[in-house]
């Protein structure tokens, strides 16, 4: 009897060990890359055009997401931001050099948009969602775009159970923050100056995805959101308040176009088209889809090496704009490396792929 109790509870530990084993991972706070190291990735390859330094964080489970500045006037004048999400924001320039380093927080998404007016001036408003403790919310920072300088401004708290995923939008005279969380919850927040430069943070509405989510992008002529359900897909949304929780599906996962988890999302206007890129973290890959009208599905690539540049593995964010930027003629795509292989590199350093949008083009024949 004594025996039998022993198999069984010997039988109750290895069943809860492969349970634990098999458990889905959304690879944070590894220490490790996020999906297996891949030869390449799936999809059409298309060559590395540069890469930014690694994040500071060695030996861990870091970069996470890009976004990218360009002056209206001045094309030549770019700021590519990285977010170390266990160290701080990183403003690269886009030869791939650090140009500024924001030390402090646990930042994971970051985007912005440009013309937010602070005290009479034209600003760049640029937010992260961020972990840490002391922040746990919207982290708000303003960029010169005369000096390109970049400071911290405020904080936004979130009642989400962990802030993750984030984006920034239009809608009409608002600037609007959306901030989701771990367990799929989303708030929309309108974000504005106060008396004396003051944060002013009002909430438009809130829902519920469903299940963890990350990735978001801002259609701001459109006026929604698209969002990464990790498991499940790609939704989009209403940034208007009262139409709610109203959705509709883009994509499902797993399928054909994303192997789980679904990562980054971006946009990229060219042409007249607007094309909706996310990445799919599962096999290294990029999905794109045309979304002017009902989304059309329009193939996927991967970033293979190039002139001493390492191929993209795990990738998680996206960050996509086209027109001249610095040297890049016809748009740029910037994306989260999780295993950056530089020769020599030791450990899991992170960076961030930089991939000329004229070259995705032309693999995907979206001309």
């Amino acid at each position: 009897m004594r025996k039998s109790n022993w198999s069984g509870l010997i039988a109750v530990l290895m069943t809860l060990t492969a349970v634990a084993c098999n458990k889905p991972s959304t690879g944070e706070e590894t220490n490790a890359s996020d999906a297996p190291v891949m030869a390449k990735g799936a999809g059409v390859p298309v060559a590395a055009a540069g890469e930014t330094v690694p994040v500071g964080t060695a030996n861990a489970d870091a970069a996470d997401d890009p976004a990218i500045w360009v002056d209206p006037g001045d094309p030549s004048r770019v700021i590519i931001y990285g977010t170390d999400k266990k160290e701080g924001l990183y403003a690269y320039r886009p030869d791939g050099s650090v140009f500024q380093h924001l030390a402090g927080g646990k930042p994971n998404n970051v985007d912005l948009r440009d013309g937010f007016v602070v005290d009479g001036r034209p600003q760049v408003l640029v937010a992260a969602s961020d972990r840490d403790p002391k922040r746990f919310g919207i982290v708000l920072f303003l960029m010169d775009p005369v000096t390109l300088q970049t400071r911290f401004w405020g904080v936004v708290k979130a009642d989400l159970a962990e802030p993750y995923g984030l984006c920034l939008g239009r809608r009409g005279q608002d600037f609007v923050v959306l901030i989701n969380g771990t367990d799929g919850q989303v708030r929309q927040l309108a974000i504005s100056a106060g008396p004396g430069g003051s944060v002013r943070a009002v909430e438009q509405k809130r829902y519920a995805v469903g299940s963890q989510t990350e990735g978001c992008v801002v259609d701001d002529a459109r006026g929604i959101v698209y969002i990464g359900e990790e498991a499940k897909g790609i939704w989009s949304y209403s940034l208007d308040p009262a139409r709610g929780a109203e959705r509709s599906q883009v994509a499902s996962a797993p399928s054909q176009a994303l192997v789980p988890d679904v990562e980054g999302l971006a946009l990229i206007r060219d042409g007249g088209k607007t094309w909706l890129l996310a990445s799919s973290q599962g096999d290294s890959a990029f999905a794109a889809w045309q979304v002017d009208g009902k989304p059309r599905y329009a193939g996927r690539f991967s970033v293979a090496p190039s002139n001493r540049v390492d191929a993209v593995t795990g990738t998680d964010g996206i960050a996509a704009m086209n027109g001249r930027i610095g040297p890049f003629a016809e748009g740029l795509i910037v994306v989260q490396d999780d295993a950056d292989e530089a020769p020599g590199a030791k450990g899991e350093r992170q960076n961030f792929k930089l991939v000329e949008w004229r070259a995705i083009k032309a693999a995907l024949r979206l001309d």
